[in-house]
């Protein structure tokens, strides 16, 4: 029960100075009547309290439970920078055991963080993955929560606006931490290699018909040119189907950048040549048998070199290695005519390119599994020593010009620390300081202070896989080259830049109408966050942070063309983490307030309903009645299978629900004898079946409890006989059941599995979770318009499983395991 032995030993060293480090553990009894979500006992770690955050049966999804770590002083603008590890055990048996590690910036907004899909269901009550006790026995459990709270020294660490605080910014995680955005970065900060990919394209080359590798890496590098925070390399990896993950290591990932480069830049001659400037070099190789006569020459061109780790422990040591050794065991030299054979190797370097790429191979060949087509790869972890500078002449051939010294200087590192971190420590200026580059936290890093401290020395030395070096003498030329002062027009994107712009000093405020209300066709007012349902579009307000909300409500009257006293703003929040309703009014006492004020005080995340009136009314004067309430109305039409909003409706607490019939009759124009039915919204959630309830006619809006901004959807009473024939046409017939089909959407991703290669890379489609396989191929042969046959799928991250096309499973059996709102296949048309 070591807890700090624990955190030590599962929670990765970033270098930061350690605040504190606490534990809590707390036992969790009678689990199976456990309530769907509940927190356990405040601790504090940190000066700072904090709580464990339980949902017993998942929280997005019923075949896992969840656990999250809670910050509970998130409030005055209090923070908390924390790793932190959550374990589950038997309350008797601590080896008994399951648990997981993370770390997150804690602020109001963000305020939890943790694992959603901690363990699965079915597994909790019986012993699993060679345990020989359960982790809940007795209906019991046991919860720790270590926490090591660390010092923020500039104020953003963990931020996603590092940009004020180290004047850099990163690329957004893709899916998994991988060393792609180590590699784009390294590139990136090479000034001169940026100036030549900005003007390798055209604007009439990027047209999204031509589109290429090189053309979405300039697409990358000019958002990390004017983005105030990280940028998404997502359209970047589009091109590399399910290879985005699976290419073996960051040389062969370079190696494709380089080679479509330069294949656009032969077009473009201002460009010309780069690559080969850059990183290319000469050598000469000289292969002599030991047993038999053979012997060979080649000169050749090389983009980097790439030394083994296993057998060796400094750079020095590989150079000596590489440059002369000796061919055998499982290296033994292919002599064209006698096969396999032992051989003497001697290498000579005729140049060395300006920037040298150096690969630490840290993996060895397993050759006991004979049951695989190749050897598995293991990665190792040897300490390995690189010097800061290195003077590589001595490896040259005397007959090199040796006009200039070959001094080199270490500009970057990349790091791969365990299954899942990787980083990149790199020296963007000539003089300038380390970046530490984790996805998107950028944080400052001193490697001589890491080099002179044992621990992160070793860590450093450890777990380098790839090192860059730059030649001195051409530093001034790679890193301070003037960029263009106007970067090509067809870069520029007045989204993104409105984006960044908000970023600045803006904020976007969504508002909704009542005509917006009406084009909805899914739960809620409007959907904001959940991808499932078709979305209306909310109009964005954008005003400056220091505008106030009379400012605002100018904007909105321009906007909208609506005199501001035929206008009331009501706050739109989101109820039991669901439900987005009508929160309360924003009254003219917040004329002269401003609106980040507003945002940051009272609602955090701003959203409006506009309440218009018909005519121009004092609206200061008119207060609502507190027996008054606000509702919306929608139609469900069985025939076209779908919602149609009818607006907005003020009715009275203590009316019956009848009363509302005469104003139904008259926005649907139906006959004033029509049979309704009438339900209320209750809330979109499958966990819950009543997500419509049927409402008596002869009951008061008070007794359904109905208040500001709640649903009313009603259709025609249907007689068996029109029941019967939308059973027959497979229709929904009833609001119950179509509330229950939008419950049952989810959304899937398609992706080309070859990239661009195929004709829409990506595309996403809402479908029934019940839909068998067989149903979703014909769904997306229609949205591509070709024959199902042709078409042919794999999960993501299983991009050599094949899914059989005469499977009988359905979505939600496919994906039972991941989200049940979202998931992501790989297409390939044969």
């Amino acid at each position: 029960m070591d807890y700090e032995a624990i955190a030590n030993t599962i929670m990765p060293k970033f270098g930061y100075e350690i605040k504190d480090l606490q534990y809590h553990t707390w036992n969790v009894t009678n689990w199976n009547n456990l309530p769907r979500k509940l927190v356990g006992p405040e601790f504090e770690a940190g000066g700072l309290k904090w709580q464990i955050l339980l949902f017993p049966f998942g929280n997005n999804n019923l075949n896992k439970m969840s656990i999250y770590l809670k910050f509970v002083d998130n409030h005055g603008g209090k923070h908390a920078c924390a790793q932190f590890a959550l374990l589950l055990w038997n309350s008797e048996e601590p080896m008994q055991y399951a648990g997981y590690h993370a770390h997150h910036r804690f602020v109001a907004g963000e305020s939890d963080w943790g694992f959603g899909n901690f363990y699965d269901q079915d597994k909790l009550f019986i012993p699993f993955n060679n345990r020989t006790r359960p982790l809940i026995e007795n209906n019991s459990c046991n919860i720790t929560a270590i926490v090591r709270v660390l010092e923020d020294p500039t104020g953003r660490l963990w931020s996603d606006k590092n940009i004020y605080a180290t004047g850099h910014i990163g690329l957004k995680g893709y899916r998994t931490n991988t060393f792609f955005n180590s590699v784009i970065l390294s590139l990136y900060y090479i000034k001169y290699f940026r100036k030549a990919v900005y003007t390798c394209i055209t604007s009439k080359e990027s047209d999204k018909s031509a589109r290429s590798i090189t053309s979405a890496l300039q697409r990358v590098f000019y958002q990390l040119n004017v983005s105030v925070s990280s940028v998404d390399p997502t359209e970047l990896t589009k091109f590399f189907g399910w290879n985005a993950l699976s290419i073996s290591d960051a040389r062969k990932l370079i190696r494709v950048f380089q080679d479509d480069l330069e294949k656009k830049m032969k077009v473009n001659t201002k460009a010309d040549g780069t690559i080969s400037k850059l990183f290319v070099g000469t050598m000469k190789t000289h292969i002599k048998c030991v047993n038999v006569d053979y012997e060979s020459l080649l000169f050749e061109d090389y983009y980097d070199i790439q030394f083994n780790v296993k057998r060796f422990s400094t750079l020095d040591d590989s150079f000596t290695d590489y440059v002369q050794g000796t061919l055998d065991g499982n290296n033994k030299y292919n002599a064209e005519g006698y096969g396999l054979q032992v051989a003497k190797k001697r290498v000579v370097f005729e140049s060395f390119p300006p920037i040298l790429h150096i690969h630490l191979d840290r993996s060895e060949s397993d050759a006991q599994n004979n049951l695989v087509e190749a050897c598995i790869r293991i990665s190792s972890n040897n300490r390995y020593e690189f010097p800061m500078e290195i003077d590589l002449q001595k490896y040259l051939s005397p007959d090199a010009d040796k006009s200039k010294p070959y001094k080199y200087i270490l500009h970057g590192v990349l790091i791969h620390v365990g299954r899942d971190q990787y980083f990149a420590l790199l020296k963007p200026d000539k003089n300038g300081r380390w970046f530490k580059f984790c996805d998107s936290q950028v944080t400052n890093i001193s490697i001589k202070e890491i080099l002179n401290n044992n621990d992160d020395e070793n860590f450093l030395y450890n777990n380098a896989y790839m090192l860059i070096y730059y030649r001195v003498s051409d530093i001034d030329e790679l890193l301070n080259p003037l960029l263009p002062k106007h970067l090509p027009s067809h870069l520029h994107d007045e989204n993104f830049e409105q984006i960044q712009k908000k970023k600045k000093g803006h904020l976007q405020i969504l508002v909704i109408t009542e005509e917006i209300f009406k084009k909805h066709k899914g739960f809620n007012i409007i959907d904001f966050h959940d991808r499932r349902f078709p979305l209306s579009e909310a109009s964005q307000i954008e005003i400056l942070k220091t505008d106030t909300f009379g400012d605002f409500k100018n904007a909105v009257a321009t906007k909208f063309k609506i005199p501001i006293n035929q206008m009331r703003f009501w706050i739109i929040k989101k109820q039991d983490n669901i439900n987005f309703r009508l929160h309360d009014l924003m009254t003219d006492d917040l004329l002269n307030t401003s609106m980040d004020k507003i945002r940051l005080t009272h609602y955090d995340d701003l959203k409006f309903y506009i309440e218009v009136y018909e005519k121009l009314t004092d609206v200061k004067a008119k207060p609502l009645k507190t027996s008054s309430i606000i509702i919306f109305l929608e139609y469900f039409n069985p025939y076209t299978q779908s919602l149609e909003g009818l607006g907005q409706l003020y009715v009275q607490k203590d009316y019956t629900i009848n009363a509302l019939f005469p104003i139904l009759y008259e926005r649907k124009q139906l006959p004033s004898n029509t049979l309704l039915d009438i339900y209320k919204e209750v809330e979109p959630n499958i966990f819950k079946p009543n997500i419509s309830k049927k409402m008596n006619p002869n009951f008061t809006f008070k007794k359904y409890n109905i208040q500001n901004g709640d649903i009313i959807c009603f259709q025609k009473t249907l007689t068996n006989k029109e029941i019967q024939e939308h059973i027959s046409a497979n229709r929904i017939y009833s609001i119950p059941q179509f509330y229950e089909s939008l419950s049952m959407n989810m959304t899937i991703h398609f992706k080309s599995k070859f990239g661009y290669k195929d004709p829409i890379p990506e595309f996403k489609l809402i479908l029934n979770r019940n839909l068998t396989f067989k149903s979703v191929v014909n769904q997306v042969a229609i949205y591509l318009n070709i024959d199902p046959s042709k078409l042919r799928f794999t999960r993501d991250g299983e991009p050599t499983s094949e899914i059989d096309y005469m499977t009988i499973q359905t979505l939600s059996k496919m994906f039972q395991y991941s989200s049940l709102f979202y998931g992501s296949l790989f297409y390939e048309i044969l």
